[in-house]
C-alpha cells in the first residue's frame, strides 16, 4: 500500500462521510412512504363495470374519516388496525358504509358515454399485501351504452391529503373485448381501454424508468459496480449479471412464486450497497490497484480471480434487488401471459435507466483515471465513500426500523 494512497484516502474519507451522512438524512426507506392501489376491472353484465379494489386499510380509515369529519370512523378503524383484528377491521368500514362509499367513490370513477354510477357491494373483506392489511371493496358501476371503450380515472390517496406520497393505481382489465394492465399515478391518473398497445407500453416502461430513478438506493448499487470497474469489459458483465438476477427474481417474485419480508430484503439491499462500494475502497487501501487493467487476465471474457468474484457477489445481491424492484408494483398474481407482457416492459424501463447511467458515468471515470490520475482517484474514492457510507447508514436505519 503506498503512503500517497494512504494520505489520500484519510482525508477523502472524512469528507464523503459528512456527504453521506447529509444525503441520508432522509428517512430510511429510499422509496419514500408510499401506497398502491389494485384495482381489477371486468364486465358484470350489459351495462354494468364490475370492479375489485383494494386498498391498505389503514390508509383507507384515516382518509375516509379525515374527509367526512367523521372521528368515529378514525378511532373504531385505528383500534381494530392497532388489535390486529380483521373482523373488526371489517365492521368499522361497515358501520361507516357511507362515508367510506363516499370517499371511494369520489377519487375512483368510471365513465363510458357518460360518467357511470357506482355502488358498492354490502359484503367488505381483509386481505394482505406484503403483510400490510388490505381491504376489498367490490363495486358495480352502471355504465350508459359506450362505443370508445370506458375510461378509468384514480385519485385515491392523493399526496395533498399528507398521508402517503406517489400513489400507484395497478390496473387490471378484462373489458370491452380488451385485456391488460396498467399503472395511475398523480401524473397520469386516467385511462381508456381504447388505448393503443403502444401508450400501454409506455406506463409500464415508464414506471420501471421512475423507480429506478427515484429508488436511489437501486442508482448507488449501480454507481458502486461503475466506480469499482477497471475496464469496460468489466461493467458490462457486472451490470449483466445484475441484471439477470434481478430479472429472475422480480419475475418470479411478482407472480407469487417466491416471497420474503421486506424486512429481510430492505436491510440486505442495503448492506449490497455498503458491501459493493467498500470493495473498491479495500483494494484502494491495501494494493492501489485501483486502475490496473486486465490485459494480463486470461479464461473466459478475460476476468480475473477478484473480477469473478465481484461477478458471483453483484448475482447474489441481483437477486434480492429482483424481490425490491417487485414491491416497487405490489403484483402478486398467477403467471399469466398479459402479467408476463407488464413485468418485462416494467424490467425494460429499469435497464435503459441502467444503460444511460453506465453511458454518462464510466467514461468520465476512464476519461479522469487515464488523463489525470490523482484527480481521477480522488473522485473515484470521493463516490465509493459515499455510497458505503449511505449504504451502512441505511442498513441500520432498516435493521431498526428507523424512519
Amino acid at each position: 500500500m503506498s503512503e500517497t494512497i494512504r494520505r489520500v484516502l484519510r482525508p477523502l474519507f472524512v469528507a464523503a462521510t459528512a456527504v453521506a451522512l447529509l444525503a441520508v438524512a432522509a428517512p430510511a426507506s429510499a422509496h419514500g412512504i408510499r401506497s398502491v392501489v389494485y384495482a381489477d376491472l371486468s364486465s358484470g353484465g350489459p351495462g354494468v363495470v364490475h370492479a375489485q379494489l383494494q386498498v391498505e386499510y389503514d390508509l383507507l380509515v384515516v382518509s375516509a374519516a379525515d374527509a367526512a369529519k367523521d372521528d368515529a370512523l378514525f378511532r373504531a378503524g385505528t383500534d381494530a388496525f392497532d388489535a390486529r383484528d380483521a373482523d373488526a377491521q371489517v365492521a368499522a368500514l361497515q358501520a361507516h358504509r357511507d362515508d367510506v362509499s363516499s370517499y371511494v367513490d369520489g377519487r375512483f370513477r368510471v365513465a363510458g358515454a357518460a360518467a357511470c354510477t357506482p355502488t358498492i357491494a354490502d359484503d367488505i373483506a381483509m386481505t394482505q399485501q406484503e403483510g400490510v392489511p388490505y381491504a376489498v371493496l367490490e363495486v358495480d358501476y352502471a355504465c350508459p351504452p359506450s362505443e370508445n371503450g370506458h375510461e378509468v380515472v384514480s385519485s385515491l390517496f392523493p399526496d395533498d391529503e399528507g398521508f402517503v406520497t406517489d400513489t400507484k393505481t395497478i390496473l387490471t382489465y378484462a373489458l370491452d373485448l380488451h385485456e391488460g394492465s396498467t399503472v395511475l399515478d398523480a401524473e397520469h391518473p386516467s385511462f381508456s381501454t381504447a388505448q393503443s398497445p403502444l401508450e400501454r407500453f409506455w406506463e409500464f416502461f415508464r414506471l420501471g424508468a421512475e423507480h429506478l430513478l427515484t429508488g436511489i438506493d437501486h442508482i448507488l448499487f449501480l454507481l458502486a459496480l461503475i466506480v469499482g470497474s477497471r475496464r469496460l469489459r468489466e461493467v458490462v458483465v457486472a451490470a449483466t449479471t445484475f441484471t439477470v438476477a434481478h430479472s429472475v427474481t422480480f419475475i418470479l417474485a411478482a407472480t407469487g412464486v417466491v416471497a420474503a419480508p421486506p424486512a429481510i430484503v430492505e436491510p440486505t439491499i442495503a448492506l449490497s450497497i455498503a458491501v459493493v462500494g467498500a470493495w473498491y475502497l479495500w483494494r484502494l487501501w491495501r494494493r492501489g490497484e485501483v486502475d490496473q487493467d486486465l490485459s494480463r487476465a486470461h479464461g473466459f471474457l478475460r476476468l480475473d480471480r477478484a473480477g469473478w468474484l465481484r461477478v458471483g457477489v453483484v448475482f447474489l445481491f441481483g437477486l434480492v434487488h429482483g424481490l425490491g424492484f417487485a414491491s416497487a408494483l405490489g403484483i402478486d398474481e398467477p403467471w399469466s401471459w398479459t402479467l408476463l407482457w407488464s413485468l418485462l416492459v416494467f424490467n425494460i424501463g429499469i435497464e435503459a435507466v441502467q444503460i444511460g447511467l453506465i453511458v454518462v458515468v464510466f467514461p468520465v471515470l476512464v476519461l479522469l483515471r487515464r488523463r489525470f490520475p490523482r484527480v481521477g482517484m480522488w473522485a473515484s474514492g470521493l463516490l465509493a465513500v459515499v455510497v458505503t457510507v449511505a449504504g451502512l447508514v441505511w442498513f441500520v436505519q432498516r435493521i431498526l426500523g428507523v424512519e
